[in-house]
């Protein structure tokens, strides 16, 4: 199986690489520091299945994923990230992903769950599987942020992390007074005054740490 990765820290690369290597049937044929980096080589290279961080310069995991399902959308893709799956699993799985994986456990999963998505099935943790059934129950309440574009979704991570509006604006490969009038947009869906409103939201519903 021919495996195509993309995360922004080369360390992390090399790990998935590692752990990859222990089955001789994986093969990484092509890694990307960058979403429009794994969209081109997306492109041109051969691939079975992708492994794509949730948030990397320019595209996010989100952005990116649909622009690949869009374009190969036989073919599966597995999301990692270091925040919990309960965070934006579900998201993922909405957009069109396969699994989704924090990277904590990606040395014991991985592998697993590859094999999971190649042979048609998806990748979840019984307690995800679980959080997704409460929340097809009729009357369950859900949070506002689940009401947010998957734009506005990762303008509000990004801000309620630290960021600031130029920060935002440069990884996203978008103007300032765009980031500007989403941020208005988000605050608006929110109910939330100002930024460190959004902190405090995103820190209570775990969103950040």
């Amino acid at each position: 199986m021919r495996i195509l990765i993309a995360d922004d820290h080369p360390v992390v690369r090399q790990g998935l690489k590692q752990i990859l290597a222990a089955d001789p049937k994986l093969n990484v044929v092509g890694e990307a520091k960058n979403g429009n980096e794994a969209m081109a080589l997306a492109r041109s290279l051969e691939w079975d299945v992708a492994v794509l961080d949730f948030s990397m310069p320019g595209k996010s995991g989100l952005e990116l994923l649909k622009e690949i399902k869009r374009e190969f959308p036989g073919r599966p893709v597995l999301v990692l990230s270091m925040y919990p799956e309960d965070v934006h699993a579900t998201r993922v799985l909405k957009a069109g992903g396969d699994g989704y994986l924090n990277k904590s456990s990606a040395s014991e999963e991985l592998t697993g769950a590859i094999r999971k998505v190649m042979a048609g099935g998806k990748y979840v943790s019984p307690s995800l599987a679980e959080k997704m059934a409460l929340e097809l129950t009729p009357n369950a309440q859900k949070p506002l942020h689940e009401e947010l574009s998957d734009r506005e979704y990762r303008v509000m991570w990004l801000l309620a992390s630290g960021k600031q509006i130029k920060q935002v604006a440069r990884e996203m490969f978008l103007s300032a007074s765009t980031v500007s009038t989403y941020r208005s947009r988000i605050l608006k869906k929110l109910k939330l005054s100002g930024n460190a409103d959004l902190v405090r939201y995103a820190i209570k519903h775990q969103l950040v740490e």
